[in-house]
């Protein structure tokens, strides 16, 4: 089970990233939840978008303003460009600014190459990286002094880990390159953007008793599949003062799977 970090209201005054405003995307589950949740933890007034899961984006919310914090679900389909510059748009309006961007939402599917559709090819580039750039692009431009974009890619990204992953982890490359361009292009301004790249983590698409895991586990040196709070920690502090002059980082945090 996922540490829940939840506290008193009083104790979001304490946070590194107190007055904060934080948006991220696909935040209803898993690796995203975690994220928002634990920027919450860190005093950050956070917005979640999600595209299919209305019920348990209220709970991420819910428990977030249970514990004194601040939050707000948007419906947005991260391969709607439109849905997700509205996302932007909306996190502006409700809380004033925008400082944090986790480009967290993604999709995944596997496929020998002659079996992979053009339809489903175009799904994951849609969601994977026209999103993500979308979400950034529209981001940046409430950005000021400060301003960080953290995307979330995947040790995928930079190893075949094996077949039929092709494709996934073409998107997942493209992110990585993006956030070397954009660390270069948006660092005179003040901002930085890192990826940080999980191996695997225990979530719906892929849990740690699934029929992926015991192949994974023998190649994890921990001996364990990560979770959603060992993602969130690194990026909470790339989203805080520590992480500021961390840019252009592909950050895996895998457990030793690609060492």
């Amino acid at each position: 089970m996922e540490r829940s970090f939840q506290k008193k209201e009083e104790d979001f005054s304490m946070g590194t990233l107190k007055g904060k405003v934080a948006l991220v995307t696909g935040g209803s589950r898993g690796i995203g939840a975690a994220i928002a949740r634990r920027l919450a933890h860190e005093g950050a007034a956070v917005v979640i978008t999600y595209a299919a899961s209305p019920a348990k984006a209220a709970e991420v919310v819910h428990g977030i303003e249970a514990a004194g914090g601040r939050a707000v679900a948007v419906r947005a389909d991260s391969a709607d460009v439109e849905a997700v510059r509205s996302a932007v748009a909306q996190t502006v309006k409700t809380f004033g600014r925008l400082d944090v961007l986790v480009n967290n939402a993604g999709v995944a599917a596997m496929a020998p190459i002659d079996e992979f559709s053009l339809e489903e090819f175009d799904r994951l580039m849609a969601v994977n990286v026209r999103g993500l750039f979308a979400a950034t692009q529209e981001a940046v431009r409430h950005m000021g002094e400060g301003g960080r974009v953290i995307n979330i890619g995947s040790v995928s990204g930079d190893a075949a880990l094996m077949p039929g992953m092709a494709v996934y982890g073409a998107t997942k490359a493209a992110v990585a390159g993006l956030t070397r361009g954009w660390a270069r292009d948006l660092g005179p301004r003040g901002i930085t953007v890192n990826n940080v790249a999980p191996g695997p983590v225990d979530t719906d698409m892929n849990p740690a008793d699934g029929p992926l895991a015991a192949k994974f586990k023998d190649q994890i040196p921990v001996q364990r599949y990560g979770k959603g709070d060992d993602i969130a920690g690194m990026v909470a502090y790339l989203a805080g003062p520590e992480g500021a002059f961390v840019t252009g980082a592909d950050l895996k945090i895998d457990g030793g799977f690609t060492a």
